[in-house]
């Protein structure tokens, strides 16, 4: 170290210093020949490490301080060293663009979701490790997957609730066509005569015909609208929870590379620490057996060196497949969101539909009436009346004397 504290390097032969390690260090891990190249994953942004990006294992635990941050086990892109990621679908505002870091939940551990009186929110929905859920700071924190999970079934939420509320008007016309029948067979004013009489009974009729419209309105809320909203994906909350364990299981899976890559790290790092200190010894006394613990160490850091290569490897594999699992099922879910507002839509307009019917078949109840009012004539009620209860026509006249 020099009296700064920075790590330099001095040739044990020559005496020549150097900032750089040298590739002729002992202990300098060899490169295998068969292990496939290292990969750099940046939320989901492969990109195959160039010349400039690959370096010799021994220095991969000088350069995590400054390389990229890994939150929740998930490597992210520095800021200061970011390159320029396309949006994958960039012409929508897709699920699969915007939701792969994470979200503070202040004060909660679990996504929120607005509960309502008749339905609590959901448990058991999310199979991640709660200490997975911290930020570097340690912050609780919910993954964008989750946050899709809890839209989804917000969704088949207020997708019941619509159904209820259907469910309220069709009570609603079945109390209104049971009292408009029941006011149809009332006999007040049964008594009334003529031509005015006629059109009273038309009246009381037509509440007789409404209420035979409003039960069928009632009918046909209820087998086109209520049923449809509430038997579309009757396993949807089941189906919800096979992709959340399915991405959990990756995430699980990318956390054990994390932890074993962290693991190779420490380990490289003390066997660095380790051939650092014999070759310093071998400066002081130059000896056959110096030189062999040397050439122990310099084999036990090169294979470490190899280990914590293979461990990146596999990390990143891990992390590709988890990035590949993500766009998959946050475009199906994507896709199931479309389908469950369009399929709502389309019920609403069946509603609004039958809505216009029921006003139509009313209007036809009504019209009946409306000609037998225009045909009430007091003249001819009067006539009809005196006809049929008159007691005579000779006036009186004055007596005589």
């Amino acid at each position: 170290m020099s009296p700064q504290g920075h790590r330099y390097y001095v040739n044990a032969f020559t005496n020549e210093t150097t900032w750089e390690r040298p590739s002729s260090v002992p202990g300098t891990p060899r490169s295998p020949g068969s292990q496939k190249s290292a990969v750099l994953a940046a939320n989901g942004y492969h990109t195959p490490v160039t010349p400039m990006h690959q370096m010799e294992p021994g220095h991969m635990s000088l350069r995590k301080p400054s390389g990229d941050p890994q939150i929740n086990c998930v490597t992210f892109p520095h800021p200061d060293t970011m390159q320029e990621q396309q949006l994958l679908k960039p012409t929508e505002w897709s699920y699969c663009d915007y939701f792969w870091s994470f979200k503070v939940a202040y004060g909660i551990t679990e996504p929120e979701v607005m509960p309502t009186r008749e339905q609590p929110l959901p448990e058991d929905t999310h199979a991640q490790n709660q200490a997975d859920k911290k930020d570097p700071q340690g912050n609780n924190t919910v993954s964008g997957f989750e946050i899709l999970l809890q839209k989804q079934l917000k969704g088949k939420q207020m997708q019941k609730e619509m159904a209820e509320f259907v469910r309220e008007r069709i009570k609603i016309e079945e109390e209104y066509a049971k009292n408009l029948s029941k006011l149809s067979q009332n006999s007040l004013a049964a008594q009334e005569e003529g031509t005015l009489g006629e059109a009273w009974a038309q009246l009381k009729k037509s509440l007789a015909d409404e209420a035979e419209v409003h039960l069928k309105f009632s009918s046909k809320l209820q087998s086109e609208v209520e049923k449809p909203l509430l038997n579309f994906r009757e396993n949807f909350k089941k189906d919800m929870k096979k992709y959340d364990h399915h991405i959990a299981d990756l995430r699980k899976q990318l956390a054990s590379r994390y932890t074993a890559v962290e693991k190779a790290r420490k380990a490289l790092t003390e066997r660095q620490k380790d051939l650092e200190m014999k070759t310093q010894q071998l400066e002081i006394k130059l000896s056959n057996k110096t030189e062999e613990e040397i050439k122990k160490a310099r084999r036990k850091s090169t294979q470490a060196g190899d280990d914590l290569m293979r461990c990146v490897d596999l990390y990143n594999q891990a992390q590709s497949k988890w990035f590949e699992e993500m766009v998959t099922s946050t475009l199906e879910l994507e896709r199931l969101e479309v389908e469950r507002v369009e399929m709502i839509r389309q019920h609403l307009c069946q509603y609004t539909q039958l809505r216009h019917e029921t006003d139509m078949f009313n209007q036809s109840t009504i019209e009946p009436v409306d000609q037998l009012l225009q045909k009430v004539e007091p003249a001819k009620d009067r006539e009809l009346w005196v006809q049929e209860h008159k007691t005579g026509d000779i006036r009186p006249v004055d007596m005589e004397i």
